[in-house]
């Protein structure tokens, strides 16, 4: 089943997107963990789409994989992960890694790891605060931007993520609406050469297997790597 609906996501996507077979792939370290969000499943169920897409993600769920020489390897970092502490060097690795001009991709629940960083938090751009759940559909406010040409709105059953600590130093690309106002759920910043591409989206299989979520993870990870050779494919 799970092969299944992999492959249907994958099909689903390659449909989205005029991807240049020609080009270099995209070398992606995808930073999971072993708790309630369930990485590993989310991974093989995206990794099928990403891979047809030229994007060649690794998984570990091991934070010494957080270091200069490692991540030297790769184009960007996904983080989808509920880590509560980064050591010193491990920050500073990561941080340096995205100023010198690498992508970082945290996505939902990776606002609410390291929580003994500031600096982390303010890289994130927000950090999650709250959630209630259900089916709701995002409103997307800066459909000129890069990341979000072509796209389509986002419906799915999810955690309706609030956030606090917000960065204002940030481009916000859509927003959940409810009674109590605009949430910025994704949105893009800048960090000396580097990119960050977050997204609130993304609670479990429900989301993971909307190809619409595919294609903006797939948006935002070759936002955020910026590579000449990796370009945003005309859609």
């Amino acid at each position: 089943m799970r092969f299944i609906r992999s492959a249907r996501v994958a099909t689903l996507a390659v449909g989205l997107f005029a991807f240049t077979s020609s080009a270099a792939p995209l070398r992606v370290l995808f930073l999971g963990d072993n708790a309630g969000h369930r990485p590993t499943n989310r991974f093989t169920l995206m990794q099928p789409a990403l891979t047809s897409r030229g994007i060649e993600m690794t998984y570990t769920d091991k934070l010494d994989s957080l270091n200069s020489t490692n991540l030297a390897r790769y184009d960007a970092l996904v983080i989808y992960a509920n880590h509560t502490r980064i050591s010193p060097e491990q920050e500073k690795a990561l941080l340096e890694y995205v100023e010198s001009g690498h992508g970082f991709v945290p996505i939902h629940c990776a606002s609410f790891c390291f929580l003994n960083s500031p600096k982390y938090i303010e890289l994130v751009g927000g950090q999650f605060k709250s959630h209630g759940t259900g089916v709701f559909k995002e409103t997307i406010v800066n459909s000129d931007h890069p990341v979000m040409k072509g796209l389509t709105e986002i419906e799915s059953w999810d955690e309706s993520y609030a956030h606090t600590k917000h960065n204002t130093n940030r481009i916000v690309l859509a927003e959940r609406r409810d009674d109590r106002g605009n949430e910025p759920y994704t949105w893009v910043r800048e960090v000396g050469k580097g990119r960050v591409f977050y997204t609130a989206w993304g609670h479990d299989q429900r989301t993971w297997s909307n190809p619409h979520l595919v294609a903006l993870i797939e948006s935002g990870i070759r936002w955020a790597a910026d590579t000449e050779k990796n370009t945003l494919g005309k859609r």
